[in-house]
């Protein structure tokens, strides 16, 4: 089952802030810095036009160079957005000292030991078992904890740590002890429900995208990957990829949604259709209403079909004020003057 047209249209505005964002940072003359994702889009304006790379392999290097910088806050929104979740901390500031008892850290510390010493190999439904149950030891102060993606259902929570570049040498057992704290403090906070914290990673950086799917995923070879991760973490406790975004969406076939998307927008003319729709003057043309359906921009397409109604109820100066503001900024979509235009209908 598609994404539903709601989604589409919050991801393809993600993807425009960070196309604005990205057009900023395109240098008119160097051409050896290939980090930045959107350079593909920004071909004419580089010294090596890119435009001609085949279809997958300039998705695969758009998901593959995503650094950081605009990485990360697109991922997350992104996986907020399908599963309607948000960012979470959780912290002793805000809430006071976080609940943990003292079985319950000493158990995450035999945990670690033995992962640290491989007398144990890791196995996530055992750790469950003796860390998330109930006891009467003294309550202890938690470490604090944030959750990049979180969500709360009737019967479950589940938090993820969503990571857009591999662990440091030695960072497993830290990043492990982590999760296990946070489980333990989320089953306090949420009784009588079911815990769950992963790792997640927004794409396997050890697929070579010229024999092999930029959407699929090689679990044992990623985790191979990363030092240590065999040692601390069990498969099951991360979630890559396409497993990863089909997770949040309840939906298959995900990532291949997102990249439709990604791949209509992030276009080597994107700044020439950007300025379209940011010309107001043009709102009455063809192309304009065909723009914003090509990028899923379903609300806006909405404003302009019921354009003459609309200024029929322009009744006041703030309102034609809100009417003539430009439908697009840097945060992507002026929500605040759909809203407003909306209630007019």
């Amino acid at each position: 089952m598609a994404l539903t047209n709601e989604i589409k249209e919050k991801i393809s505005i993600e993807v425009i802030r960070v196309m604005i964002a990205a057009s900023e940072f395109v240098p008119a003359n160097d051409c050896n810095n290939y980090n930045n994702p959107f350079l593909h889009a920004f071909a004419d304006k580089l010294e090596n036009n890119v435009s001609d790379v085949p279809y997958f392999i300039s998705l695969a290097s758009w998901l593959h160079g995503l650094n950081t910088t605009f990485g990360q806050a697109f991922f997350e929104n992104v996986a907020h957005i399908l599963c309607n979740g948000e960012k979470r901390e959780y912290t002793s500031k805000k809430l006071g000292n976080l609940p943990i008892t003292k079985e319950q850290q000493e158990t995450i510390t035999q945990i670690i030991n033995d992962l640290s010493t491989s007398s144990k190999k890791p196995n996530l439904e055992a750790a469950n078992r003796k860390l998330l149950q109930k006891d009467d030891s003294e309550k202890v102060k938690a470490e604090d904890f944030s959750a990049d993606v979180f969500f709360e259902n009737n019967d479950s929570v589940v938090a993820i740590e969503l990571k857009t570049v591999k662990p440091n040498s030695g960072g497993m057992k830290g990043e492990k002890q982590k999760i296990l704290e946070g489980k333990a403090a989320l089953f306090h906070l949420f009784p009588n429900k079911q815990i769950y914290f992963f790792f997640g990673f927004p794409f396997d950086p050890t697929v070579n995208p010229e024999n092999e799917s930029v959407t699929s995923y090689n679990k044992t070879r990623f985790l191979n990957s990363i030092v240590n991760a065999h040692k601390f973490c069990a498969q099951n406790e991360f979630l890559v990829a396409s497993e990863l975004w089909d997770f949040l969406s309840g939906k298959e076939n995900t990532t291949e949604d997102i990249l439709l998307i990604i791949n209509k927008i992030a276009t080597t003319d994107f700044l020439q259709k950007m300025q379209l729709l940011k010309d107001n003057s043009k709102r009455n043309l063809a192309e304009y209403l065909s723009q914003l359906e090509d990028w899923n921009l379903f609300s806006e397409k909405e404003l302009i079909i019921n354009n003459n109604l609309i200024i029929s109820q322009l009744t006041n100066n703030n309102l034609v004020r809100t009417y003539n503001k430009i439908a697009f900024n840097k945060e992507g979509y002026n929500w605040d003057r759909y809203n407003t235009l909306k209630s007019l209908l």
